[in-house]
């Protein structure tokens, strides 16, 4: 096997130690550029991205430890930048040596990283490994230490910051059995080390007994969501999609906004109707009727989502958008999203709603109406609505009052 040849990385001179100051967007930045120039060469000379990945690991947060990750923001970026470099490192064409080399290096990065920024590179440890033997090697000399760690005599305890290494180099190197006899002296339940013990078990088979070990031992502070979509996964894999939606789709599925939440489900689940999926989720959140309105709209299920923002609140912003792109391809539609958005308007809620808010949402609905051939009843209707208004000052009323004649 070649060695990696030496090569002049641009992102070197970028991370330096203390590089950055505390805002975290040019740092986000150049760990982003470190990722695609180490792409590009990926490319073409697989050995050598793999040392430039190994390098970047090395110089990134020694560089970044002054920049205020409280945002989060900062984390992400390199969680992302790890999970991608660890694919070309573990593919690399590396001899034994040389990947021998890569692995010290990343662990004194690992073991010096204080933030700690790297942390995730210990659930990929066993990939970085690249072969079983590998894999079992750096289990051998890591597993002393986690024995330590979670001995029964206290004077023995202490923190071992390897055990995530060691599990997944475990797991890689096919020592399942084992892995499961360290898990059961872990002295408490954490998803971040008992995931492996569910690999381990999928890896043997038994994976009925895998999600019942992951039910039976969850910790008190696990997110429920990494544990569903684990579990979500071991019953699809086995052809079990129903119970898989009916036990953890939901939550396993969940996302930043309602909309992506449906979409997501839907798309995992295509024997369900997009109607079905959505009836569920609206079932599985009372009170949140109305977030599903932008979800059922692009299902193109315009009757449930009139209906889903009447029943609850609806952000009037959403709504007078549908009714602004609706309101000449299906102005029935666009005409009840818009009186809708004015009637969550005339009761007071809205996030930082200006009279511009109000006027569009009248404005749009009107337009529509126009479409629909019901202006003067869509009018008298808006009048008569915001007539009733008594929610603080009523904004909407002075905003409105002149063209609906209530002034």
């Amino acid at each position: 096997m070649p060695k990696a040849p030496a090569h002049e990385w641009t992102f070197r001179a970028s991370f330096r130690r203390q590089a950055f100051g505390w805002q975290s967007q040019p740092a986000i930045k150049r760990v982003k550029e470190a990722v695609s120039e180490i792409k590009k060469v990926a490319r073409k000379e697989p050995l050598r991205a793999a040392e430039g990945a190994v390098l970047f690991l090395e110089k990134v947060s020694p560089a970044i430890e002054r920049v205020d990750s409280s945002s989060g923001a900062i984390g992400t970026a390199v969680d992302n930048a790890i999970t991608a470099l660890v694919k070309i490192i573990a593919a690399a064409p590396a001899d034994d040596d040389t990947r021998a080399k890569w692995l010290e290096r990343m662990w004194v990065a690992y073991e010096d990283d204080d933030v700690p920024y790297l942390e995730s590179l210990g659930d990929h440890w066993g990939e970085l490994c690249a072969s079983p033997q590998v894999a079992s090697h750096w289990a051998d000399e890591l597993i002393p230490a986690c024995k330590k760690a979670w001995s029964p005599d206290p004077a023995q305890q202490g923190y071992f910051k390897g055990i995530t290494n060691c599990l997944s180099a475990m797991l890689v190197a096919g020592r399942h059995e084992e892995t499961l006899e360290l898990l059961e002296m872990a002295p408490y339940d954490m998803w971040g080390f008992r995931k492996y013990g569910m690999k381990a078990l999928v890896a043997m088979g038994r994976k009925a007994e895998a999600i019942r070990y992951v039910e039976e031992r969850r910790g008190l502070s696990d997110s429920p969501v990494p544990i569903a979509r684990a579990c979500e996964e071991v019953l699809l894999s086995s052809g079990l999609a129903e119970e898989a939606y009916d036990r953890y789709g939901f939550v396993a599925n969940q996302a930043g906004t309602y909309l992506a939440w449906f979409r997501a489900l839907a798309k995992k689940y295509p024997h369900k109707s997009k109607a079905e999926v959505l009836a569920d989720l609206v079932a599985y959140t009372p009170g949140d009727e109305g977030k599903w309105f932008a979800a059922a709209k692009s299902a193109k299920l315009y009757d449930d989502a009139i209906a889903l923002a009447k029943r609850t609140p609806c952000s009037p912003q959403t709504l007078t958008h549908a009714a602004r792109d609706f309101e000449e391809k299906n102005p029935t539609f666009a005409l009840e999203a818009g009186m809708a958005a004015l009637h969550w308007l005339v009761e007071g809620y809205g996030y930082q709603i200006t009279s511009a808010h109000v006027r569009a949402a009248y404005t749009h609905t009107m337009k529509a109406a126009e479409h629909a051939g019901l202006a003067r009843e869509t009018q008298a209707r808006i009048r008569d609505m915001v007539s009733r208004e008594t929610f603080g000052e009523r904004f909407v009323t002075r905003v409105l009052g002149r063209d609906l004649g209530l002034k």
